[in-house]
């Protein structure tokens, strides 16, 4: 998986320094980047109606929202300190803070379930899991996608990796590599599944995986001590989230493709307003009171989330990704912004 070897100049030219308050007080001039991906969701559209940023400039704070191409590169921004607040993977998460990240882990974005796929294209001669030997197939690298198709390959399907070649592309680049028929194979989520799918095979999803190992998730990540520091920032950003997960329960079902959370999301990350709405029902989104439950980030060391952490940890040491695993990962994961967000 060569999991953090990618320290990409794509991530030195797309993000800035970060204007941290060095107290927890915040001037008008205070920005805090914040680096978001191509995710599907109620996060995604309340960046593009402004929620946050109207939610966070009352108390001196603007926000600079950078997207990523790849869970990789955030990793990056997040280790170099050139991201406050960053979404990442579960696995890429797992593998940050293993390497050395001070940073925790506060709002699950989604349950990923079965939109991360691996997509065999038309004519590649692929039909089912034992004809991927000898083919090419892309995912990007630190990524929850990365990590199911090694798991799906070594524990479900008996495959040696090494019988296959994995190629570490983006989802853009997947898209790209897939119209030219570079690749036989890809293992990704919306809107490039969406894309890829058109013209390929399912041959098995993260839901499947997941019940033959651990599920996998989208999650949002915070510098330790920009989170200390700024709690105002972290409670407007929150409460933001809180609102806009519930009003995604409430109402995301009716979802159209003239809905403005719609038309947000296609403005923010590319892609088709029907895709948008297939991708966003085969994601999970926990509500505030689902998120600070034992299930996700309640129950300290018993929490869903610090279990998933402990899993891939295990996963990726023995894949030799990560030098060791880690006594305690709840240390990763806080609940205390999300439990204040559940009281209002």
């Amino acid at each position: 998986m060569n999991f953090f070897t990618r320290a990409k100049a794509a991530v030195a030219a797309t993000t800035i320094a970060v204007a941290l308050a060095g107290t927890g007080a915040a001037s008008a001039e205070t920005t805090v980047v914040v680096g978001y991906q191509q995710i599907v969701g109620p996060f995604v559209s309340a960046i593009a109606d402004g929620s946050f940023d109207k939610a966070v400039a009352a108390d001196g704070y603007k926000i600079d929202w950078r997207q990523f191409a790849s869970a990789g590169d955030i990793s990056v921004a997040l280790a170099s300190g050139n991201v406050a607040v960053g979404v990442i993977g579960s696995t890429g998460a797992t593998a940050s803070v293993t390497r050395g990240v001070d940073a925790q882990l506060f709002w699950i974005l989604d349950n990923i379930g079965k939109s991360e796929a691996l997509i065999a294209r038309n004519g590649s001669g692929i039909e089912k899991p034992e004809d991927l030997k000898g083919k090419k197939v892309a995912v990007p690298f630190v990524s929850t996608s990365h990590f199911h198709l090694l798991i799906a390959l070594e524990k479900v399907w008996k495959i040696n990796p090494r019988d296959l070649t994995i190629l570490n592309m983006t989802p853009p680049q997947i898209v790209a590599a897939w119209e030219r028929g570079d690749i036989d194979a890809a293992y990704v989520w919306p809107p490039a599944l969406s894309k890829i799918e058109k013209t390929g095979k399912e041959i098995t999803n993260s839901a499947e995986v997941g019940k033959a190992s651990v599920p996998t998730f989208d999650a949002i990540m915070v510098d330790r001590t920009f989170g200390k520091d700024n709690p105002k920032f972290m409670a407007d950003f929150t409460k933001v989230l809180a609102k806009a997960y519930a009003d995604f329960k409430a109402n995301g079902a009716n979802w159209t493709v003239d809905s403005p959370e719609v038309k947000g999301i296609v403005k923010m990350i590319g892609g088709q307003p029907q895709d948008i709405i297939d991708a966003s029902k085969l994601l999970e989104y926990p509500t505030v009171q689902e998120q600070v439950s034992k299930e996700w980030l309640g129950g300290g060391a018993e929490s869903g989330a610090v279990r998933a952490f402990a899993a891939s940890a295990d996963f990726l040491n023995a894949q030799k990704q990560i030098d060791t695993v880690l006594p305690d990962y709840a240390p990763f994961v806080n609940s205390s912004f999300a439990e204040e967000a559940a009281k209002n």
